[in-house]
């Protein structure tokens, strides 16, 4: 896909789509959203993931199914968020957002180094090209010569290490 807008589709063609999309991917997808997301939001999100893809499905543009409506997904989630954040900072309490980020403490940075050069190396290397050097996924995949879903499976992995160790 190169980002344009698919080609118009008949009424019938989408609701096939939507309907293929849904029966497919619906608890996968719905599953993942609520552990990234929350029940609300992916719920909400999931809905509209749908009617995204759709069009794209009907053109025959989706090459790999799981990882696009991720994609859409993740993004409509990521802009809801930020409306959200936004909203709060206009409307709501200032106080509740602040205004500058928090500067970690000597004692956090030192553990979360700690904790990364633990991890496993195959965790390790992908983790600090992507948040030291900030390579992308595809990047990485390349100058490691390991599948793009490789990346994204080390970096889940090396995420959630990471979170649980600093939350102990």
């Amino acid at each position: 896909m190169d980002g344009s807008a698919p080609p118009a589709a008949s009424s019938a063609a989408l609701i096939a789509s939507l309907d293929t999309l849904f029966r497919r991917y619906d608890r996968w997808l719905r599953g993942a959203l609520r552990r990234r997301y929350g029940r609300e939001l992916a719920d909400e999100v999931a809905q509209e993931t749908y009617l995204r893809a759709a069009p794209y499905d009907v053109a025959g543009e989706v090459r790999h199914p799981k990882a696009f409506l991720m994609r859409i997904a993740d993004n409509l989630a990521r802009d809801r968020l930020r409306r959200q954040r936004l909203e709060t900072e206009v409307n709501g309490d200032p106080a509740a957002v602040p205004s500058e980020p928090l500067s970690p403490s000597q004692d956090q940075m030192l553990t979360l180094k700690q904790i990364v050069l633990a991890l496993p190396p195959e965790l390790r290397d992908v983790f600090l090209l992507n948040h030291i050097q900030g390579l992308t996924y595809q990047e990485i995949a390349t100058l490691r010569n390991i599948p793009v879903t490789t990346v994204h499976h080390r970096m889940r992995q090396a995420l959630a290490r990471t979170a649980a160790a600093m939350r102990d």
